[in-house]
């Protein structure tokens, strides 16, 4: 299986990705945000230092209990660190052999219009997660060669979805991955440029998601890599009776070793330094 994102190839099987979390956000449910730039660039260049394969970098806090910010301000947050993108890595050394390097960048965002406007400048990948409502992102990944990112979710972003209820959530997934590939495909997209998102704590209960994480295999049926974007999530929460999100990383570790073992090829973490430790020694026993 191989994953093609704007001039730069991955090949499948190997170790699985860690995509370290950069949020130019004051308002980030981890409380890891912040809207100066320098810290954005200081944190992604600590995560690719730590041996992140991948940035992914957005503008807006997915909560829902947060109001909307406007188009113009969330480019005004993107785009100055896609510019400085290169400080990131520049003079660094990757931890090992396996670490994608230089790394991808990921731009974290929903509107067609800040998709546009962020991927012309840079991006090997457009992390969207409107849930693909219009193919207007899928159009703008095809013209740009970005890889996209399909996650499952019910309704427009910053809504609450807590009361959608699912006779099998497995199902409901294949059909819907089925149907969005389609639509991609259809817009100009590669296959081979699609990522998959189950969408963790987006408009699921704990059922769920505890459902998901324990049969995740039975979505590798679409030969794409799916991306497990596990890190502090409620679900681990609710799990660990653990309030303080930042106080997850061990569950999310937990939940990292066992997507790697059901067949997960991507890991949305902030703690990057841990999920790689994990990643480098499992893996030899997954290989």
């Amino acid at each position: 299986m191989i994953l093609t994102m704007r001039g730069r190839a991955v090949t499948f099987p190997r170790r699985p990705l860690v995509m370290g979390i950069v949020n130019i956000t004051d308002d980030s449910f981890s409380g890891d945000g912040s809207l100066q730039i320098e810290r954005a660039v200081e944190t992604a260049q600590r995560h690719v230092t730590c041996g992140a394969d991948m940035i992914d970098v957005g503008g807006e806090s997915a909560r829902t209990t947060r109001a909307e910010i406007s188009e113009s301000e969330e480019c005004s947050r993107i785009l100055p660190f896609l510019h400085r993108f290169p400080d990131c890595y520049e003079g660094k050394k990757p931890v090992d052999k396996i670490q994608i390097f230089p790394p991808l960048l990921s731009i974290n965002t929903w509107r067609a219009g800040v998709a546009r406007a962020t991927v012309r400048v840079a991006g090997h990948l457009l992390n969207d997660m409107s849930a693909f409502p219009t193919t207007g992102n899928a159009r703008i990944a095809a013209e740009y060669g970005t890889g996209l990112l399909i996650m499952h979710s019910v309704g427009l972003p910053k809504q609450r979805h807590t009361d959608v209820q699912y006779a099998d959530v497995l199902r409901t997934l294949d059909s819907f991955f089925e149907t969005k590939i389609n639509q991609a495909l259809s817009a100009g997209v590669a296959r081979e440029s699609i990522v998959l998102d189950p969408g963790i704590d987006f408009a699921k209960q704990k059922k769920d998601n505890l459902r998901i994480y324990r049969d995740l295999k039975l979505l590798t049926r679409f030969e794409r890599p799916i991306l497990l974007p596990v890190s502090r999530k409620t679900v681990i929460g609710d799990v660990l009776e653990i309030a303080n999100p930042a106080d997850r990383d061990a569950g999310t570790i937990a939940c990292v070793v066992a997507g790697t073992l059901r067949g997960a090829s991507i890991f949305r973490v902030h703690n990057v330094h841990a999920a790689v430790q994990a990643l480098r020694v499992i893996y030899p026993i997954v290989e």
